[in-house]
């Protein structure tokens, strides 16, 4: 039966205090208390640096046995280097510790900047790169640079299946050839709700659904409203009635509403 994880871009934002979270809350158990609130968070500090295993096992151990943590890959990987010869990269990347989540290792995201256009070849080269499996993601890692030596974690407990989803932020990958290749590799194309300021792909080009609201009447400015809420539950119920998982994270109101947000989507998916 399929599955649907909801939450939020991140946990740790000062707005959110004494406000989502309880006052007097430790900082060190926000983590903790977030995941209780919600079935999934994308884990966004990866995007800006890699992170130590000790980090990846404590998140792990702070969450409940069914969480699911999507992680925001590196953007020196999407960014800096714009996905041109990233394998040693990316072999970092899978190298930091991320397997160390285990069953909580939920998709991948691989955001692409608004400044770097489609283009077949560099993408499907990269696609290429991409393990499936966790034990492919441990081979893929023995791959790491010197600067990994002796911060490396090189172990799954089993072998699971790894999914991958790319947003992207240029209109250029709105092309058929664009959802083609995807498709070929499994990747699931992420519906951003953006005010259109980006792409909305909503596409099917893999076994599992993935969106990211930034918010439906301004960026990164509003919350959701009733309608808001019944689109993406329907949204939502349309992939879970086609045996797809579905996560959707929520990354609108400068964060001071995503949880509140979550939380209201969840609820009404439960009910």
């Amino acid at each position: 039966m399929a599955q649907f994880f909801v939450g939020m871009a991140g946990w740790t934002y000062e707005p959110w205090r004494s406000d989502f979270y309880p006052t007097g809350l430790r900082q060190a158990d926000e983590l903790s208390y977030a995941s209780k609130q919600v079935s999934s968070i994308e884990l966004n500090g990866s995007f800006y640096s890699l992170q130590k295993p000790s980090s990846w096992q404590k998140w792990r151990e702070a969450t409940p046995a069914d969480f699911v943590f999507a992680v925001k890959a590196p953007r020196f990987i999407t960014h800096i280097r714009g996905l041109d010869d990233v394998a040693e990269p990316v072999a970092n990347f899978f190298a930091s510790g991320i397997l160390a989540l285990g069953p909580k290792l939920g998709p991948i995201l691989w955001q692409l900047p608004p400044n770097l256009d489609f283009d077949s070849e560099r993408l499907e080269a990269f696609l290429k790169l991409l393990p499936r499996t966790t034990a492919e993601a441990v081979e893929v890692a023995k791959g790491r640079g010197d600067r990994m030596t002796g911060r490396e974690y090189l172990e799954t407990d089993t072998d699971r299946p790894l999914r991958h989803a790319i947003e992207v932020r240029n209109f250029s990958f709105d092309d058929t050839d664009f959802a083609a290749l995807l498709e070929r590799h499994g990747v699931a194309a992420v519906l951003g709700d953006s005010k259109e300021r980006w792409p909305q792909l909503d596409w099917v080009t893999a076994d599992f659904a993935y969106a990211r609201l930034h918010g439906d009447r301004e960026l990164y400015s509003a919350g959701y409203d009733s309608e808001g809420f019944d689109a993406w539950e329907e949204w939502t119920r349309d992939h879970l009635d086609h045996d797809r998982d579905t996560y959707v994270y929520f990354d609108n109101d400068h964060k001071t509403r995503a949880p509140f947000d979550a939380m209201e989507l969840l609820a009404r998916l439960r009910s």
